[in-house]
């Protein structure tokens, strides 16, 4: 009598397991990636809705819904703010069940909520922050930076203008963590390279007037006046600069950071002459033009992809084929990076490379300069390429990295 009691009690256990069970097991297939990123202030032409259109892009373009998966994308605007972006990402993560958080323009932003999916086991997914720190110090088994980082632009166009004699810097740096980190990795990368940094001004995010600090540049009579920093700061200060004759009177400018889109709202006439890095131009090759112009008929604006934008399709598809790879979603985002180290990357935009220990693809880098106007063939062809620079010289050596994750 007892022994049938028991083994009802036991089936009963096993029914209910199962029935507990059923629903996790159908959700196994089901992924939800959050884009957090500026969708309305300076930054919001480099990725903003266009950031959302290429994760949609990756996701359609992965195959995995064809075979059953369903993956859902959330966007939000964390407004330059790091404690906005963290409560959106942890509501997220907590309330939305959230798998990565993805794109993520402002280092500080970018480095508070790599310390929440650390917290959380979840994903970051990193394009649009620059800070090397993340991939440095900073690094952790739950993010990932894809497409360029402040390392690179130091040794793109701080080594270059350097070498070709501009040998004297004075920075004009953006207040916060991505522009003391550019500023910090440009300033070592000229003083190794022989030349001098006489001095630096910071100004607030989204400045409208550099009157006072671009005086400040003029008057340090620096060669070469370096711009750590980003999107509207950026344009505004180039625009102010030739209001104020700095290239005419014999300085030149470095735009540490520049993106298509900024030399789209300059126009030619105004950026001509710039030199910088990027590690994706649209027109590098047919593949690249290929999906710039499917791009570009989903953009809101029409515009062509900047830099971390191309970054941030790749990086959803790798992230993506780490998913197929594991069979299922196992919502354990050390898991889900672990297996994208394993995996090699290889994406229609930037080929094939590894993904090393600190998180950081391997990538080449490109050192361009903006066209004159009589030199573009219409609109969007805006670069001349001047050198490229290989995937191991545009990453920080693993024997010289900070980051806890390398074994040494």
């Amino acid at each position: 009598m007892m022994t049938r009691i028991a083994r009802r009690f036991a089936a009963s256990v096993a029914l209910a397991a199962l029935a507990l069970a059923t629903p996790a097991l159908a959700q196994d297939k089901t992924v939800k990636i959050g884009v957090l990123n500026d969708m309305s202030s300076l930054y919001a032409d480099i990725g903003g809705p266009n950031s959302v259109v290429a994760v949609k892009m990756a996701v359609e373009d992965s195959g995995l819904q064809a075979q059953g998966w369903k993956i859902e994308v959330l966007s939000g605007d964390h407004q330059n703010k790091p404690d906005i972006g963290v409560n959106i990402a942890r509501q997220w993560i907590d309330a939305d069940k959230v798998d990565a958080i993805a794109d993520t323009p402002n280092s500080g932003v970018a480095l508070a909520v790599s310390n929440l999916v650390k917290e959380k086991n979840s994903v970051l997914l990193n394009s649009g922050a620059a800070t090397a720190d993340l991939t440095g110090k900073a690094c952790n088994p739950n993010t990932i930076s894809f497409t360029y980082d402040t390392y690179m632009l130091a040794n793109g166009t701080g080594k270059a203008l350097t070498k070709a004699g501009g040998d004297t810097w004075f920075f004009l740096t953006a207040d916060y963590a991505f522009g003391h980190a550019l500023e910090r990795d440009t300033g070592n990368v000229v003083t190794q390279t022989g030349g001098k940094v006489l001095g630096a001004v910071r100004h607030p995010l989204n400045t409208s007037d550099f009157s006072s600090f671009l005086l400040q540049a003029q008057s340090s009579k620096a060669k070469v006046i370096g711009l750590a920093n980003a999107g509207g700061d950026t344009t505004n200060s180039i625009k102010q600069a030739a209001e104020f004759g700095i290239v005419q009177g014999g300085q030149k400018l470095a735009a540490l950071l520049l993106f298509i889109n900024d030399v789209h709202a300059l126009g030619l006439k105004t950026a001509q002459g710039l030199t910088f890095t990027e590690s994706f131009y649209w027109d590098l090759n047919d593949r690249t033009r290929e999906w710039s112009k499917r791009f570009q008929k989903l953009s809101p604006k029409g515009s062509m992809p900047s830099m971390t934008v191309a970054g941030l399709y790749a990086e959803i598809l790798h992230y993506l084929k780490a998913m197929e790879a594991l069979g299922s979603n196992p919502h354990d985002g050390a898991k889900v990076v672990a297996k994208m180290k394993e995996l090699p990357t290889d994406d229609p935009l930037f080929g094939k490379g590894p993904l090393r220990a600190d998180g950081r693809r391997l990538i080449p880098a490109y050192l361009f300069e903006v066209k004159k106007p009589e030199e573009s063939k219409g609109p969007w062809d805006y670069y001349k390429q001047i050198a490229t620079i290989s995937a191991e010289d545009a990453a920080k050596p693993l024997e010289a990295s900070e980051c806890p994750l390398v074994k040494k």
